[in-house]
């Protein structure tokens, strides 16, 4: 098969590394990627959310199959361009990524199909959130209505830090996507990711995890994309993952069929596991990161016919899918400054070094100048990633590997896993 992926973080490196290893890969290439990546295919400096120049590449190398990694590509249409073209897209259509690209279309959506989540409000103005805040008490989730990068959520203490939240993004902090702001209820539980494979009609559990969104040890500092995940979570038992699955995921994949906008690519739930059961605090169209790092560890299966039967409507012809018993865990070192303001351009060294075992290291927000300096160009800078028997090892093998990176512009937590451990 010839594949495009595209995207240019630790995702994105994470599937190429997985994807480069089936036997029935012709010919990968990426697009923009990034250095890591590009140690195993062909990149091609094509942004990810420039659509009429990834259709036109994907053409170019006579595509099976485009992979999308990022949910930027998902917003600005690209599988609806690729679906014209007659291209097979892992990824939702623009109005079936909503479930991710708009926070209040989502809660909507779970309000007319019944589905267990926080009681929530939609606002546009601070008078009307104001009003709505009135009715709960702390501690308060603020959301912006769209992508924020994994940014525009802040769980407010005081009442005056969820105001001062609500006058923030509405202000303009992240753009027109904090234009509506999405107060919800605070879950009080145990948060943990599940994914699922979806074709538009099957959906079928593809692994799960848990993150550490928090920026520094302790969940202390501001919310982040995620400093760090492992898997599988001891939390999630199999009778949680089937409850989550019948009251979540299969009718969300039902629904969205019914309401025309068919579900296809991987649907990350966010969990919260509360006392009444799993919610669901969030969707996402697209794998986590760095969750998806470490599910691509586990993974025993070949990639490409999972990715390729749910793009084409096949995930009913298949069985599984089957993992390493091992844990895998992944610590992201990031910039200095991440997530409100990370400096970039700090010299990387190690990140390159065979730290055997079951180590990987994969790049995030990396570039290399051209006398192969390697530097940081991003907040979440590295995922440094290890198998082991048990959660106990895989940890330490990651951190041994970190401590055999030197990365003087940046930081990372270190005590991810402890909920587990």
């Amino acid at each position: 098969m010839n594949v495009l992926l595209v995207g240019s973080g630790g995702r994105e490196h994470a599937l190429a590394w997985k994807i480069a290893r089936s036997p029935s890969l012709k010919r990968l290439v990426a697009a923009p990627g990034n250095p890591g990546i590009a140690e195993l295919c062909e990149v091609r400096a094509i942004k990810a959310d420039d659509v009429p120049g990834l259709v036109a590449l994907a053409r170019e190398i006579a595509a099976d199959l485009v992979v999308v990694g990022p949910e930027v590509a998902l917003e600005a249409g690209l599988a609806d361009r690729l679906a014209e073209a007659g291209i097979a897209c892992f990824g939702a259509s623009a109005a079936a990524a909503r479930l991710e690209t708009s926070k209040a279309f989502t809660k909507d959506f779970c309000a007319r199909h019944g589905l267990p989540t926080a009681a929530y409000g939609v606002f546009e103005t601070a008078e009307g959130a104001g009003a709505f805040l009135d009715t709960l008490s702390a501690p308060y989730v603020i959301k912006a209505d769209g992508l924020a990068a994994g940014k525009g959520v802040v769980i407010a203490g005081t009442r005056a830090e969820a105001d001062a939240a609500v006058l923030e993004m509405l202000g303009g902090r992240f753009g027109t996507a904090g234009a509506r702001v999405v107060i919800e209820e605070f879950m009080d539980g145990e948060e943990a990711s599940l994914f699922a494979l979806c074709d538009g009609k099957t959906a079928v559990l593809f692994g799960q995890a848990q993150d550490h969104k928090r920026a520094y040890d302790g969940d202390l500092g501001p919310n982040t994309g995620g400093m760090g995940t492992y898997s599988p979570a001891p939390v999630l038992t199999d009778a949680l993952l089937q409850q989550a699955f019948d009251e979540l995921i299969a009718p969300t994949i039902a629904g969205m069929a019914a309401e025309g906008h068919p579900y296809v690519g991987v649907l990350y739930a966010g969990l919260m596991l509360t006392a009444e059961g799993p919610k669901l605090v969030e969707y996402n169209a697209r794998f986590g990161d760095p969750e998806c790092q470490v599910l691509m560890l586990r993974l025993a299966d070949d990639i490409l016919p999972w990715l390729q039967a749910a793009a084409t409507g096949g995930l009913s012809r298949l069985s599984g899918p089957s993992w390493r018993e091992e844990a895998a865990v992944c610590v992201v070192m990031a910039a200095d400054g991440y997530p409100d303001s990370p400096v970039t351009g700090a010299v990387i060294r190690g990140a390159g070094v065979d730290f055997g075992g079951e180590a990987v290291v994969f790049h995030a927000g990396t570039r290399r100048d051209e006398d192969g300096t390697l530097r940081s160009a991003g907040g979440r800078v590295l995922n440094v990633c290890a198998l082991g028997a048990t959660l106990h090892e895989a940890r330490d093998l990651a951190y041994a590997a970190v401590g055999g990176i030197d990365f003087p512009g940046g930081f990372y937590r270190s005590d991810i896993g402890w909920r587990a451990l």
